[in-house]
């Protein structure tokens, strides 16, 4: 008996030292206010992160809900105690209003799912005189 809990043991505790040995994200911020941008205009901002985690952090795709905001990342392995960015592009052409976008990450993070928002309000643009 004593030695079956004592693999038992063993077991949880080499599971939670795997687990502890991980990528993990730390953000300098996960919401972005452009405030307001004028229409026609591509507003971009960079979400800068660190891997606070053991591992090396991979992120394998970034996605965004609309062909309006594009998202572009580190494609290398970002290791631990380093910096990393996601950038994160809305194109307002034809989008006179307040908006409210995401984009969500996927990697080997201790959270392998992560989502960054993006927010503002386009001012439309200014009509020709005479029409």
């Amino acid at each position: 008996m004593k030695k079956l809990l004592l693999l038992v043991f063993i077991m949880f505790a080499g599971f939670n030292l795997a687990k502890a040995q991980s990528a993990e994200f730390k953000f300098e911020k996960e919401v972005h206010d452009f405030g307001k941008i004028k229409e026609g205009t591509v507003a971009t901002y960079d979400f800068k992160f660190v891997n606070v985690g053991d591992e090396p952090l991979i992120i394998t795709n970034v996605t965004a809900p609309c062909g309006c905001t594009v998202p572009k990342w580190t494609k290398e392995p970002v290791k631990k105690g380093e910096t990393g960015i996601v950038t994160v592009s809305y194109n307002s052409a034809g989008r006179p209003m307040p908006f409210n976008k995401n984009v969500t990450i996927t990697s080997n993070s201790k959270t392998p799912s992560k989502v960054l928002y993006i927010k503002g309000e386009v001012e439309p643009a200014a009509k020709p005189a005479g029409k």
